[in-house]
């Protein structure tokens, strides 16, 4: 297994755990995490064991969002830099939101910026009390990147989007919950806990019906109507098609739990 020098990585019982570990640099991006995102989102998106993952950061902040010294240190060069770092930090979201299993974010402090970004590109995000969110692009006489012009209008619509993104308005973790940000707030210690309890629980689940709500979740803005129905219709029948789901049906039948990790 490969060894990263800005993350944390832990594969076990088919539930991924990464961890952004730049705490003395506020857990900010710069070109070598970019680059280990985009190595680990292509692990987790090409092992089919892994079930669940959970992606949630060191330190009290989640992510300050791009490396700004590294930007700054590389002067003239800023522009090339930084279509390096998008290019592999958005291949890192597209494989993320592509992979079958469900990306559940746990935010354990202040996320701005990519850190924003990252934080609302989970297919569940649970945040500590404390946390703050903020876009904070402009801040450096920057646009935002990370995926947040797609997420954000979808989540809290345009209006507060524009908010977000032309004013650097700080929200709190319970105003985030409250605009339809993120899925639930717990207490900060209490954060990790919930998680993985949320993580097993997916892990048990379906595999194929998963990665095909998220496919369908992600074409329901651009596709026609005929487009995302013959989708659903073609979904359905591979997912029940599927070993999983003729466990599924015969669990329903038996009236028991059914056991989707076992099927092969």
């Amino acid at each position: 297994m490969r060894e990263y020098n800005t993350l944390q990585w832990e594969n076990t019982n088919g539930i991924a755990k990464i961890t952004l570990n730049r705490p003395d640099a506020a857990n900010s991006v710069n070109l070598e995490m970019a680059q280990e995102l985009m190595h680990v989102a292509m692990v987790c998106d090409e092992d089919s064991s892994i079930r669940a993952v959970i992606l949630t950061a060191t330190g009290n902040m989640f992510c300050a969002g791009g490396d700004v010294p590294s930007f700054l240190a590389a002067g003239d060069d800023v522009g090339l830099l930084l279509k390096d770092v998008t290019a592999c930090l958005h291949s890192a979201n597209a494989r993320f939101a592509r992979m079958a299993a469900p990306l559940i974010v746990a935010i354990n402090g202040t996320a701005a910026g990519a850190g924003f970004s990252l934080a609302v590109s989970g297919d569940i995000v649970i945040a500590a009390e404390k946390a703050k969110f903020t876009m904070a692009y402009t801040g450096i006489g920057a646009s935002p990147d990370g995926g947040s012009s797609v997420y954000l209008p979808r989540l809290i619509g345009l209006r507060r989007t524009q908010e977000l993104m032309l004013t650097n308005r700080v929200l709190s973790a319970q105003e985030a919950l409250d605009w339809g940000l993120l899925t639930k707030v717990v207490v900060t210690e209490e954060l990790m806990s919930e998680a993985e309890a949320l993580a097993n629980k997916l892990a048990s689940g379906p595999q194929m019906a998963h990665g095909q709500i998220k496919q369908l979740l992600l074409g329901s803005y651009s596709n026609s109507l005929e487009t995302q129905l013959e989708i659903e219709s073609r979904g359905i029948a591979r997912c029940v098609s599927s070993p999983e789901g003729r466990e599924g049906l015969l669990a329903f039948s038996e009236k028991r739990k059914p056991d989707f990790k076992s099927v092969k």
